[in-house]
C-alpha cells in the first residue's frame, strides 16, 4: 500500500516539509492548503518539487463549508470550487477533500445538502477532479461517517466518494462498519491516533493527534476493517500535534513512516 502523509503533520516551510517527507520514505503526500498559501512561489513550483522528490500529490485539502448554505451563497461557493480545481491542476493533483460544514448559517435539511453536493460533484467531474467527502467529528449537521455515506450514496456520481479518517470515526466512539458501502466509494483513508483526553473533540483533534499505535484509539481495528473490505489504496497520516510542530521535520516524518510500517506488519498477522 502507498504510504502518505499530510504536510500539516510536520514543521517547516512547504519545501522543507516535502524534503523531509520524501527523505523519510514516503511516496505520497497531501498538500494542506494553508501550507501552500504561505509558500511564496506558486502551485506549479510545488508540483515540480514533488515530482523531483518522487512524491505523488494524492490529495489537496481542505475545502470547507459548502453544503447546505443559504441559496445566495451557492454561486460563490461553486466559483470557489472552480478556483480550487485550477490550483489542483497546477499541482497535478486529482483529488480534493471536502469537509462537512461547520458554519452556523448552514441548514440541516439533507435534501438541500445533497442538492449542493451534487452540483459540486458534477462540476468536479467536468474538471477531471474527484471529491472525497469527510464527516468532521464536530460537523454542524454531518459528523458521523454513516451520515456522510448517505449523502455520497444520494449524490450517486462517480466523482464523489468518501474520505474515512480514523480520528473522526473513533473519537466519537463509533466502530467502522462498511456493510453497504462499495469499495470503489472509499476514495481515501487518513489515519491518526490520540491519547484519551477529556476535551472538546475539536480541541482534542487540533492539538493531540499522534501516529498510529502511540495513542489510545483502536486504529488497528479500524485499518483491519478496511483491509478486510479489500481496500488497497493509500494509508495517509493526518496529524495535528503541537509537539510534532516543535520537533525537527525529519524526525517527525521518519517516526510517521515507521508507524505505518508497524501498522502494516500488524495487519499482516491474524487478528
Amino acid at each position: 500500500m502507498q504510504r502518505s502523509i499530510a504536510t500539516v503533520s510536520v514543521a517547516g516551510t512547504l519545501p522543507e516539509k516535502l524534503h523531509a517527507i520524501a527523505d523519510a520514505g514516503f511516496r505520497g503526500v497531501e498538500i494542506f492548503e494553508p501550507d501552500l498559501e504561505k509558500y511564496k512561489g506558486n502551485a506549479r513550483d510545488i508540483a515540480r518539487l514533488a515530482a523531483s522528490l518522487d512524491l505523488q500529490i494524492l490529495l489537496y485539502q481542505p475545502f470547507r463549508n459548502f453544503e447546505g448554505m443559504p441559496a445566495e451563497n451557492t454561486a460563490a461557493n461553486l466559483e470557489r470550487a472552480r478556483r480550487t480545481f485550477d490550483v489542483m491542476h497546477q499541482l497535478d493533483c486529482e483529488q480534493l477533500l471536502l469537509c462537512s460544514n461547520v458554519d452556523k448559517l448552514s441548514f440541516a435539511d439533507p435534501d438541500r445538502q445533497i442538492s449542493d453536493l451534487a452540483k459540486m460533484a458534477a462540476l468536479a467531474q467536468q474538471h477531471g477532479i474527484k471529491i472525497g467527502f469527510e464527516a468532521l467529528a464536530w460537523g454542524r449537521h454531518i459528523h458521523r461517517y454513516s451520515a456522510a455515506w448517505e449523502r455520497v450514496k444520494a449524490v450517486d456520481n462517480p466523482a464523489f466518494g468518501l474520505v474515512l479518517d480514523s480520528f473522526h470515526v473513533l473519537s466519537l466512539g463509533d466502530e467502522l462498519k462498511l456493510c453497504g458501502i462499495p469499495l470503489e466509494k472509499i476514495f481515501f483513508v487518513q489515519l491518526a491516533d490520540a491519547p484519551r483526553k477529556n476535551l472538546d473533540v475539536q480541541e482534542w483533534s487540533r492539538h493531540f493527534r499522534c501516529f498510529p499505535g502511540t495513542g489510545d484509539l483502536p486504529v488497528l481495528g479500524f485499518a483491519r476493517t478496511l483491509v478486510d473490505k479489500g481496500y488497497r489504496g493509500p494509508w495517509s497520516l493526518e496529524i495535528f500535534n503541537d509537539a510534532y510542530q516543535a520537533a525537527p521535520a525529519g524526525e517527525t516524518a521518519l517516526a510517521g513512516f515507521r508507524s505505518l510500517q508497524r501498522l502494516e506488519e500488524q495487519l499482516g498477522k491474524p487478528a
